[in-house]
């Protein structure tokens, strides 16, 4: 049971990891395709280059924490071992 635990909490962790990942890059690809529209809307006005914006730092800072907080809590229920926890902290700090 304590395997099948583990492996349903890390297939839990990596799912999230991975989540927080597509939301990031689909928001980066709005932003792109947002600014090549922008100009062909109004090409009277002097478009400055933009480059794209990065995602704001308080949803990534959340989603962090939040799966900070469920590998935690998953270590302390002794899902986790020390190992695998520093591993998957370490996967989520970047």
């Amino acid at each position: 049971m304590p395997g099948l635990l583990r492996g349903v909490a890390r297939t839990a962790v990596i799912a999230g990891t991975a989540t927080a990942v597509s939301n990031r890059v689909s928001r980066r690809q709005g932003n792109r395709w947002a600014a090549q529209e922008a100009p062909q809307e109004a090409p009277q006005e002097a478009a400055e280059p933009e480059e794209a914006t990065p995602p704001p730092a308080a949803d990534t800072t959340s989603d962090r924490l939040e799966m900070l907080k469920q590998l935690g809590q998953l270590h302390a229920d002794g899902t986790l071992t020390d190992a695998e926890f520093a591993a998957e902290k370490a996967k989520i700090l970047g």
